[in-house]
């Protein structure tokens, strides 16, 4: 029953305290990389547990930043979509929530509309949505779609939201976006070749947080992560050292606010020299 009621957030964990190595690398991010404001949790001693102990890290951290007449945008992930369990819910006036990529042509746990519409659903918020395949199939079809006027008024909602929900995928067959049948293992090879070392909001990025040349980037629709920056609360929950060069990647491009990962993927982040 307890089981139950965690599945469907009636029932919370929550953290109350810091080992000392947590705050210790918090304080290294916060001076290495420039992030405002760090979370490190305990890594579990179950690899499988860590996406539900940063989720609930990074649920308590949005419930933090609601407000009323807050403007939320969100991205996608398995992550992000745990942490709604942890998400403290209470009375909220005048919030929207905005997807700030495409979504999927079939219903899924992850899928962003999902994502969008259950965090709406939570607080009673206005809900917006990008009308639109997260990837076309042609760049011609991509720039034909972004000119119309729904899609300019989407990006419009998106690019002025107050706070940002996002997190970020590696390059490799045990991603979500490739479980899911978004890309194939051809995608895979070339987005190596190009140096993507993982995606933000569906585009994929270099060790330096630089856009790669590859196909996937002129077919996605999304925000472009340089639009991140004029954002005033990006909160990035991930981890796994399999996250660490595509992490990495995002705090040297700036657009992370609040960070919330665990000890292990943060120290291994901190292993190389900003």
């Amino acid at each position: 029953m307890l089981a139950q009621a965690r599945e469907r957030g009636i029932v919370q964990i929550r953290i109350n305290s810091k080992v000392a190595n947590c705050i210790e690398l918090e304080n290294r991010l916060r001076h290495s990389y420039g992030v405002s404001d760090p979370i490190v949790v305990p890594t579990p001693p179950d690899p499988a547990l860590l996406p539900q102990v940063i989720a609930a890290a990074a649920g308590q951290a949005l419930s933090l930043r609601i407000r009323d007449g807050i403007s939320v945008g969100v991205g996608w992930g398995r992550t992000l979509q745990l942490s709604l369990r942890s998400v403290t819910v209470r009375p909220v006036k005048g919030m929207s929530v905005v997807s700030l990529l495409g979504g999927l042509t079939r219903g899924s746990a992850i899928n962003i509309y999902e994502m969008a519409s259950r965090l709406a659903a939570l607080y009673e918020a206005e809900c917006f949505y990008i009308a639109a395949p997260v990837f076309t199939d042609t760049e011609a079809t991509r720039d034909l779609l972004m000119r119309q006027s729904i899609l300019e008024d989407a990006f419009t909602h998106a690019r002025d939201v107050d706070a940002a929900f996002v997190s970020v995928g590696a390059v490799h067959k045990d991603a979500t976006i490739f479980r899911i049948g978004l890309i194939g293992e051809d995608d895979l090879i070339s987005l190596h070749q190009a140096g993507a070392v993982g995606d933000i909001c569906g585009h994929w990025i270099d060790a330096d947080g630089q856009l790669v040349d590859h196909p996937l980037n002129h077919r996605v629709i999304g925000l472009a992560p340089e639009s991140l920056r004029d954002i005033d609360t990006v909160i990035l929950p991930s981890g796994g050292l399999d996250k660490v060069p595509v992490l990495r990647a995002v705090l040297r491009l700036g657009v992370a606010d609040v960070l919330i990962t665990d000890e292990q993927t943060a120290a291994a982040i901190l292993a190389e020299k900003p």
